[in-house]
């Protein structure tokens, strides 16, 4: 391989012409020393000097982002010296450069721990990246930056990593640019990925973008707007910008589009703002826009802190796209609100703090699909607005629980829906552009159903639903590992009431748990076995023996009051009926996942007598929130209405209907019906059961 040196002289004449501005620049100097030594003899699979790419980063940064805090860009030299170089840790960084430089290096580091999962480790590299992004977002923009200067580098990698590489960008980097504002990074991120990606398909269209540069309708609407510009005094630069692979996209089917709309932008800079709706009417007098097309993103900017008018017309059969902007707004359209930004100014603007929550999300939350939030946060916006005017921007496709959190978070607690001329609408209805929303709110938070969170679009109301999620199922956790402790003790034959006591205060220090409620809750979700907790009050307050034998065989057994999902998973696989009393669950940290008994696929599971349950429901006492489905198989009219005249008054039946008619005499029947609690749905199968109709029925819960 053949080594190219990097030559750091001409490097330093960049940036000191970069940093001619910037106050104190002698943390980046320091760090640009520090680097150079750190990966001294290090290279590249390109043969470049490893110190290339890390100066590439901060030029980057400096040059295409217009970020100059020296620290940042210290940062950026200095992003893969713990990751790559053995004698350099994050504590080394914290000490030479300060703990602002040492938190956004660490949240650029990899996570150290391989498992042996490949897709594993990315994910919780993933994580990691976010979780540092949610405390310093410059981690985000150090990392963008950083891959940005990989894709231009990729072609010295092997063919399967630059696949992986250019799948991350598409999925992750690139839209995460988008949110950011800082549409020159993604065009370039998507051009480069989809190039790699899709390299016949992405060569075919390539040439087609060409052909279209050649287009001679281009430089006929140039000329047309200038003469009319002339003629109505209206000084501006007009241009035709060719859409390049990143326009032809489509993220929701992960392919690339033969052909788009408007493959085609008419720019047009002007000098102010005043003169933005000028050309606008130099526009409409040349070309007829279509009706609803036009948009003034002056008057409403985008959260990126975009601004412009936009205007869509059909010239000669093909649509175009007009975009005018001041030079100010043309420049910003690149940058976004992060130019010269840091979070260590103190106070953070709307847009900042939305991010932070964003990444946050992404950080935290497991059952979250992060690229699905990404992907939603990074389509285009709607803009919607309360009953007072205040216009509410969301991501496409968002819901009313979306516009509520957006609004606070207290009302997206207590939404119960909402009117939209003057139609109500459930919490999950899409929202459209131009919509005015009026929350419906209920007294006391909502129970929302956890299949909600899949159509939620902001970071926001997800972050809000998952936290209420896990508190209920905290909840319910808590009061299964109280049971379950209590029944243990006392087949050991252990006082109950030593947990209240001093003795098991310092008991507690041996347990991976902060009280005796996080006690209880870990017991609950499976991830603290009850044997662990026997044998360490065993050992610490009886001198290790119990007065019982250690009990076998039997599991313990639970009561519960409620049927909710986010705690109580009814297994699809034998799909367990609440109302009889043959049914046992496993404990797990996303909650009971219930089998019946006699479950072919609870049989091949392994798991310990500790880790399973009896469970029954207080019929009574443990209401049916969803309506329920009831199929008949077979059964005449007179059959069907002898059984429905003796069903029980509670139950509310809301509509019965022939399913087939392959017997005229005999047929199949749906009985849709609501009841209020588990034991008047006993009562009503009980009905059906001595009826002799063949039926199914799984509870909806």
């Amino acid at each position: 391989m053949r080594r190219i040196p990097f030559d750091l002289e001409a490097y330093r004449k960049q940036m000191q012409t970069l940093l001619a501005g910037s106050v104190d620049a002698s943390v980046f100097w320091e760090a640009l020393d520090f680097a150079t030594s750190a990966h001294f003899d290090q290279w590249r699979k390109s043969g470049d000097a490893y110190i290339y790419h890390p100066c590439s980063v901060a030029k980057i940064l400096a040059e295409e982002m217009d970020i100059l805090h020296p620290e940042i860009l210290a940062a950026a030299l200095l992003h893969d010296t713990v990751e790559d170089v053995e004698e350099v840790t994050a504590e080394v960084v914290g000490q030479k450069f300060g703990a602002y430089v040492q938190a956004i290096v660490e949240g650029c580091t990899k996570v150290t721990h391989v498992s042996g999962d490949s897709q594993l480790d990315h994910r919780r590299t993933h994580r990691k990246i976010f979780s540092g992004a949610a405390l310093r977002p410059e981690v985000m923009l150090v990392k963008l930056a950083d891959r940005l200067h990989n894709l231009r580098t990729l072609k010295a990698l092997p063919e399967r990593k630059r696949q992986r590489i250019a799948d991350e960008t598409i999925d992750i980097y690139a839209p995460l640019a988008t949110i950011f504002g800082l549409f020159n990074l993604k065009r370039e991120m998507y051009n480069l990925a989809l190039s790699y990606k899709f390299p016949k398909q992405g060569a075919k269209l390539k040439g087609h973008i060409r052909q279209l540069t050649k287009d001679p309708i281009g430089g006929e609407i140039v000329a047309e707007l200038q003469r009319q510009a002339q003629e109505y005094h209206v000084v501006c630069e007009v241009t035709v910008r060719v859409k390049e692979l990143w326009a032809y996209y489509d993220m929701s089917n992960r392919l690339l589009l033969k052909r788009i709309d408007t493959p085609m932008e008419i720019l047009i800079v002007v000098e102010d703002t005043m003169s933005c709706y000028q050309a606008l009417g130099v526009v409409s007098q040349a070309f007829q826009p279509i009706p609803r097309t036009i948009r003034d993103f002056i008057a409403n900017p985008k959260p990126t802190g975009y601004q412009g008018l936009h205007a869509r017309a059909i010239i000669k059969g093909q649509k175009f796209l007009f975009k005018i902007r001041t030079r100010e707004m043309a420049h910003r359209a690149q940058r976004g609100l992060i130019r010269n930004w840091t979070s260590k100014s103190g106070k953070q603007g709307q847009f900042i703090r939305e991010i932070q929550e964003m990444f946050d999300v992404l950080g935290s939350e497991d059952f979250v699909s992060y690229r699905d939030v990404i992907a939603a946060s990074g389509k285009k916006e709607i803009y919607t607005y309360t009953p007072d005017g205040d216009l509410v921007c969301l991501p496409f496709r968002s819901t009313v629980l979306d516009f509520a959190f957006r609004v606070h978070t207290q009302i997206g607690s207590t939404c119960l829906g909402a009117m939209i001329r003057n139609k109500r609408v459930p919490p999950d209805h899409i929202l459209h552009d131009g919509d005015m929303v009026r929350i419906i709110r209920a007294d006391t938070p909502v129970h929302f159903d956890p299949m909600i969170l899949n159509d939620c679009k902001t970071p926001r109301s997800r972050a809000e639903l998952a936290k209420s999620f896990r508190l209920r199922r905290r909840k319910v956790s808590q009061e299964v590992g109280y049971s379950l402790l209590r029944q243990e003790m006392l087949r050991y034959g252990i006082p109950f009431d030593i947990l209240a006591g001093d003795g098991f205060q310092s008991l507690l220090g041996k347990l991976p748990a902060e009280n005796v409620e996080d006690i209880y809750i870990r017991i609950g979700e499976g991830r603290l076995r009850l044997r662990e907790v026997i044998d360490r009050i065993k050992e610490d307050l009886f001198g290790g023996i119990s007065p019982l034998v250690t009990p076998t065989g039997a599991f313990n057994r639970i009561e519960l009051t409620t049927l909710d999902p986010v705690s109580v998973k009814l297994s699809s696989c034998c799909k367990p009926n609440p109302t009889a009393k043959d049914n046992c669950a496993l404990l797990t940290e996303k909650g009971l996942s219930v089998h019946h008994k006699k479950c072919i696929r609870l049989h091949e599971i392994k798991f310990q007598r500790e880790d399973a349950v009896n469970i029954t429901w207080k019929l009574r006492e443990t209401p049916v929130v969803k309506q329920q489905v009831l199929y008949l198989l077979k059964a005449s009219r007179q059959e069907v209405m002898d059984v429905v005249s003796a069903l029980p008054e509670e139950m509310e039946l809301v509509n019965l209907k022939v399913l087939s008619s392959y017997s005229s005499l005999h047929p199949s029947w749906e009985m849709n019906f609501s009841v209020p609690d588990l034991h008047v749905l006993s009562r009503v199968l009980r009905i059906f059961v001595r009826s002799a109709i063949p039926f199914e029925f799984y509870l909806e819960s």
